[in-house]
């Protein structure tokens, strides 16, 4: 009987390894990936643009196929989301796979704010399928990928001949774990200030906030030459830093610029 007890509880022990080993495989092959999407913004020279964000929509499989993303909904004045600022809009799980597009889908109260006067904001199609953000990126499972959405506002806003403006998005996705970032403080603070990377083939802007300090994240490695422009009509001349290196992974600090 001892012996028949005990090959008993072996069998049950090998069955619960199985099991075990079973779930853990299960658990690492489930078909999801971590996914963080965050929406940040390169300058635009308007008081305020107002965005209403109200989903987004991942494309597979070279748009074959979607899954629509319950996120962080809102509307946000894009000018405010500079110097490092961000906002979640979503941080969750999501099917692993190919993903070909990231659609950001607006709603209706979409404005800009010029000398004081809000003006409604043409979309024309991004209501329906959405503002189109070329990602082509496979993801792995258990796996977490973090993209910065970088809205670059100067280059989106249309002035139309009758006074009103329409929204013709441009928007750079990047990877945060395959891009590096510049960081400084302008000095003295409180004054208007643009700072702009360019290594000739990549152009990252931003303002530094109301204490002079900056950020241009999702930047890729590389050397670049910093422009930091002063409020034209200052009549500030622009201060130019050469040779700048961004490693991946990492913020690159180029101290106090003095105007």
């Amino acid at each position: 009987m001892k012996s028949l007890f005990k090959l008993s509880l072996i069998a049950l022990l090998f069955i619960g390894f199985v099991s075990c080993s079973s779930n853990d495989d299960s658990n690492k092959n489930d078909g999801k990936a971590k996914l963080s999407l965050r929406l940040t913004d390169a300058p635009g020279d308007y008081d305020a643009v107002f965005i209403d964000v109200e989903e987004v929509v991942i494309k597979y499989n070279g748009g074959q196929d979607d899954v629509t993303l319950g996120i962080n909904a809102g509307i946000y004045d894009l000018l405010e989301l500079t110097a490092g600022v961000n906002v979640l809009l979503f941080n969750d799980e999501i099917p692993a796979g190919s993903i070909s597009q990231i659609r950001l889908v607006l709603g209706d109260e979409n404005t800009i704010v010029v000398d004081g006067q809000q003006l409604p904001l043409a979309t024309p199609s991004a209501q329906q399928s959405g503002l189109k953000i070329q990602v082509n990126e496979t993801l792995e499972p258990g796996i977490l990928y973090e993209f910065m959405l970088d809205f670059d506002v100067d280059k989106s806003i249309v002035a139309q001949g009758n006074g009103g403006y329409s929204l013709k998005p441009v928007i750079r996705a990047t990877t945060v774990a395959e891009s590096g970032a510049i960081s400084g403080t302008i000095v003295p603070p409180g004054i208007i200030t643009m700072i702009t990377a360019d290594n000739g083939t990549t152009q990252v802007s931003t303002y530094a906030n109301p204490l002079g300090v900056f950020l241009l994240s999702g930047v890729p490695d590389g050397t670049y030459t910093i422009t930091v422009q002063a409020d034209l009509s200052l009549g500030i001349p622009p201060v130019v830093i050469e040779n700048v290196i961004v490693v991946q992974g990492e913020v690159t600090s180029i101290g106090e610029i003095n105007l």
